[in-house]
């Protein structure tokens, strides 16, 4: 039996940060993963193959060039699933190696197969060739993700009703297809089907969706879907889903119903818990299959053991989950680190990008704090002109008391990497006053800032400390 000083169920992105955190420290790790290829749910059916799709979707139908040269411009004219798939077979096999690397490079064990708790401080590992290993590990990280939640009411056949794993596997571009879910995944595939000029409707149960997001930007981005040729139903509750051979209908609450060729269920994910015997580790789960954790060390109710990523809910992000590795497994081996900082920045790859950083409109009126907004459409600079954008909004919220940037939200060409400006500023408090004195490149769209920030300043009372300083030059002049 071997003993390790961590052992982490896992290798999406927070295993993966913590075991070369842990490797670093010159501690003995192993992480164990049920697939024969390291990387989780983000490298294989997550965040990097939607992401990757999503590149392939834009470049080869020339979306970003339709406003000056029309509607009717393709990079490839015919497009199929082989062309999708084949830029994203080589993005994953990319990282599938460099991972390896930097487990070889910081000496990190790693073994493939299902990990289940016999004890708190023991686990078996199962292999596809039918061999048990037992280990034991004096700290333990739990980064299993999740995975597809698939109601028994839905008639999944792999083909034409499919979840969003199966979804990459697709054989052929449907001519239509219905997406179930309004969630930030079905979000994502419905709008970037619909830039391939596939006939999209997107339903949603409840009255609205992304409920996260500034209402602001939610408006705007249904305007932009709306326009791009998505069908958006919502408050339509499902009476039944139909697999009709040659197509599937959905029949609605309401007594409507959609047929398409293909239908994608992306609405819930679970947390992926239920093989791991957890019961014999002293630990328990909520209705989603999720681990409840101290969100500053990571540690669960049994304190040598730790749960990072997707699998302890919201936020549920790639970016925060690489975080909460590294941070679980410095506090799992007592080494001091830095906290995390408490503005991150949400990122949805849809078609357009949404971003956010801090908080919404909402929450301001929540909270009773006095605010200012400066709003930015990418139009209004040069470069959306050159990119040929007719669409494109940045919007900031400002203290009125404080004058402290509090949320910035944009929806946009851009929007994932624009957003790291607004991180950097409310993380160091920085105000208003900075985008009004700074100079951002011409031509960009970060230019949006300033125009954002200048619509807002100018609308905000002007400091005694700026008056003071006014008088004083005319004193002086005088």
């Amino acid at each position: 039996m071997s003993h390790y000083d961590l052992i982490i169920i896992g290798s999406g992105p927070a295993g993966r940060a913590a075991a070369i955190q842990a490797g670093k420290l010159k501690r003995r790790v192993l992480v164990i993963d049920k697939k024969d290829k390291l990387g989780g749910v983000s490298v294989h059916t997550g965040t990097i193959p939607s992401k990757t799709l999503r590149e392939t979707v834009l470049n080869l139908s020339g979306w970003r060039e339709r406003s000056f040269y029309g509607r009717s411009y393709r990079v490839k004219e015919d497009i199929e699933a082989q062309d999708l798939k084949m830029r994203l077979h080589k993005t994953l096999d990319y990282e599938v190696d460099v991972l390896e690397h930097q487990f070889n490079r910081n000496h990190v064990d790693t073994l493939n197969g299902v990990a289940r708790f016999t004890d708190a401080h023991t686990v078996e590992v199962a292999t596809e060739a039918g061999e048990v290993t037992r280990l034991t590990a004096e700290r333990f990280l739990i980064s299993t993700g999740t995975k597809t939640y698939r109601p028994d009411t839905v008639p999944f056949n792999g083909s034409t009703v499919v979840d969003s794993d199966e979804f990459l596997e697709l054989g052929q571009i449907p001519r239509s297809l219905i997406v179930v879910g309004a969630g930030v995944i079905g979000v994502e595939y419905a709008t970037m089907f619909s830039a391939l000029d596939v006939r999209v409707t997107l339903i949603e149960p409840r009255e609205t969706f992304l409920d996260f997001i500034d209402r602001a930007i939610i408006q705007d981005f249904t305007h932009q879907i709306l326009e791009n040729g998505v069908d958006l139903r919502l408050g339509s509750a499902i009476d039944k889903i139909e697999d009709a051979g040659k197509h599937v209908e959905v029949s609605l609450a309401n007594g409507r119903h959609v047929r398409a060729e293909m239908l994608l269920f992306a609405a819930g994910r679970m947390g992926a818990t239920d093989k791991l015997n957890l019961g014999a580790a002293g630990l328990e789960t909520d209705h989603r299959g999720r681990l409840e954790v101290d969100r500053k060390t990571y540690r669960t109710s049994v304190p040598h053991i730790y749960a990072a990523g997707d699998v302890i809910g919201h936020p549920s992000l790639a970016s925060t989950s690489m975080q909460q590795g590294r941070v679980a497994a410095c506090d799992a081996l007592e080494t001091p680190t830095l906290p995390e900082s408490p503005w991150f920045p949400y990122g949805i790859y849809s078609v357009p990008e949404i971003s956010t950083c801090g908080m919404s409109e909402e929450e301001m009126q929540e909270r009773g704090i006095p605010y200012e907004v400066g709003v930015a459409r990418f139009r209004e600079t040069s470069r959306g002109h050159i990119m040929g954008l007719e669409h494109g909004l940045l919007k900031m919220l400002f203290s009125l008391k404080t004058r402290r940037v509090l949320g910035v939200q944009i929806v946009g060409e851009g929007a994932t990497e624009l957003i790291h400006i607004a991180q950097a500023v409310l993380n160091l408090k920085g105000t208003v006053d900075y985008f009004v004195q700074n100079t951002f490149n011409y031509p960009t769209l970060a230019e949006a800032y300033k125009i954002a920030g200048l619509d807002a300043f100018n609308r905000m009372p002007i400091p005694e400390e700026y008056k003071v300083g006014r008088d004083t030059k005319k004193a002086k002049s005088a």
